[in-house]
């Protein structure tokens, strides 16, 4: 996406903390509970490959879609950094999860680090569920994560800083939200400001990122104008239903 033109050069070191791993093994168990046998999955909205390199590490055989080149590149290069047999699982292409056409089914489609809500219209996330439907199997589940609509409009988009560091670099990130109401989308306007640590030089990149929070009954309905039917629906990282206290949720469809 061109809105990670200049996020994506620090991307792993702004989510460093976030614990890829223990996120794949969750979107793994609920592949595994709905489609037992799967073994092939597409990710829209590959980033730098993170997700993808740790569903690789468990065997399936994932292609990792994104249309970011700096994200892209961040993805190959670590995918070379990986074990020759688990490298040999992963592939990645450049691609919009709206239009990207592989030419190919997989038993799984995935869609992480809430991509759907980066599709603020109703026409670009109708596409992008089209997407997911045109490459699933038969009897193949797609699952993605979301903004959800009631825990956002509870709990309310507030002003967010976040500093990391590593031995070149320190980046100092402000997050400033606007809601919109009647589009259901929260602009989140990013401030970086990158300082190398050797030279003190800095740079300051904004970038605004726009975020639409979705509600279970829109989703039903997307879904199903897809071509699809939503079969489970959990608070991100749990087991229960999303709830107020969820901002992130996590959806199961079957093709």
């Amino acid at each position: 996406m061109t809105v990670f033109a200049g996020y994506s050069r620090y991307y792993d070191l702004l989510y460093r903390d976030k614990d890829y791993a223990a996120e794949a093994r969750y979107v793994a168990g609920l592949v595994e509970t709905h489609a037992p046998s799967a073994r092939s999955v597409l990710e829209l909205g590959c980033g730098t490959g993170a997700h993808a390199a740790e569903l690789a590490d468990q065997s399936y055989e994932v292609t990792g879609v994104d249309m970011s080149e700096g994200m892209l590149d961040g993805a190959e290069s670590r995918r070379r950094s990986l074990q020759a047999g688990v490298a040999a699982r992963l592939s990645f292409a450049r691609g919009d999860a709206r239009t990207v056409r592989l030419g190919r089914r997989f038993n799984a489609v995935i869609s992480l680090f809430h991509v759907m809500s980066y599709q603020t219209s109703n026409e670009d996330l109708a596409a992008a569920f089209a997407t997911a439907r045109e490459h699933l199997a038969p009897g193949g589940v797609f699952v993605f994560d979301c903004w959800y609509g009631p825990a956002v409009l509870r709990q309310w988009p507030a002003t967010t800083e976040k500093y990391l560091s590593d031995q070149s670099t320190e980046v100092r990130r402000v997050a400033e939200p606007v809601v919109h109401p009647g589009s259901n989308v929260v602009d989140v306007n990013y401030t970086m400001v990158v300082t190398d640590r050797n030279t003190g030089v800095s740079e300051t990149l904004r970038e605004t990122h726009s975020m639409r929070y979705l509600f279970t009954p829109e989703i039903e309905l997307a879904l199903a104008t897809a071509g699809m039917k939503l079969i489970d629906s959990r608070g991100w990282m749990s087991d229960g239903p999303p709830d107020f206290t969820t901002w992130g949720a996590c959806f199961v469809a079957r093709g």
